[in-house]
């Protein structure tokens, strides 16, 4: 009975883990409003988007008098900006930001005009968006990627409950969580990474990426529980510790770990 509730109790946390980390994951859009004189004008604006095609911008703007164009650049950069009008289709315009060759993290901003009356603003109205660019990567890799990922914090919870009591057998267990934490969130997601980025790994010791560290150095943690049970018995507690580690690790939002804010703050092209 004990085992069942176990099971059940580690699937809810692990569930609720992955609902935690959807709601908090990276920033995919700076929304808000924009006000050109009285005319509000509301915006998406979008942060990531794939290599395989242009990222579209619209905005509704019913004024027609009003013209507006994105200028967009490598991120944190003194190149020159790219710029790039809107067109017009009813009250809806659209533009694109392109790809750059020299970097997959670009900044940019729109800019809104009335040369009649003499009135301009920018969106955002400081700094820039920052936009990072990936290569779209297979759906099956990303979806065995979190699927193992996840299962490897499920085997981990539930060796750090079976730890709680005297008959469970948490050894078991917590090779199979290394197993998986090792396939799931460092070779799996070196496969995502490659595709997406073109490297195969940004983490220690080659990179700073701190989801990589992390993953990495939760792999770690579990390997160095394992190399001491092997050498003899090991308090419980121990197994519990590593249970908990884990799972403060994936409660970790993704954006915190993001070195790139979502918008910088730096003085304008001119």
């Amino acid at each position: 009975m004990k085992k069942l509730l176990f099971w059940i109790l580690a699937l809810i946390i692990t569930l609720g883990t992955a609902v935690y980390q959807k709601i908090t994951g990276p920033i995919k859009y700076i929304e808000g409003k924009a006000y050109f004189d009285t005319l509000e004008i509301p915006y998406k604006l979008p942060r990531f988007h794939e290599t395989s095609s242009d990222c579209p911008i619209q905005l509704v703007v019913p004024d027609e008098n009003i013209l507006a164009y994105v200028e967009y650049r490598p991120y944190n950069s003194d190149d020159l900006w790219t710029r790039s009008a809107f067109k017009r289709k009813g009250d809806l315009i659209t533009t694109y930001i392109s790809p750059l060759p020299k970097s997959n993290i670009i900044e940019y901003r729109l800019v809104l005009f009335d040369n009649d009356r003499d009135l301009e603003i920018s969106i955002p109205k400081y700094g820039f968006v920052v936009m990072h660019w990936h290569h779209p990567v297979p759906t099956p890799f990303l979806i065995l990627h979190n699927t193992i990922l996840f299962f490897g914090l499920f085997l981990a919870l539930l060796t750090g409950l079976e730890a709680t009591v005297r008959s469970g057998r948490p050894w078991r267990l917590a090779c199979l969580a290394t197993l998986f934490l090792f396939l799931g969130g460092l070779v799996l997601r070196s496969i995502v990474e490659k595709y997406s980025s073109g490297i195969w790994w940004s983490g220690f010791p080659v990179g700073d990426d701190l989801f990589d560290n992390k993953m990495f150095l939760t792999f770690l943690g579990w390997l160095t529980l394992l190399s001491f049970k092997l050498r003899g018995e090991i308090a419980r507690g121990w197994f519990i510790a590593a249970s908990l580690f884990t799972l403060g690790v994936f409660l970790i939002p993704v954006d915190w770990l993001n070195p790139v804010p979502p918008i910088t703050y730096r003085l304008p092209p001119y």
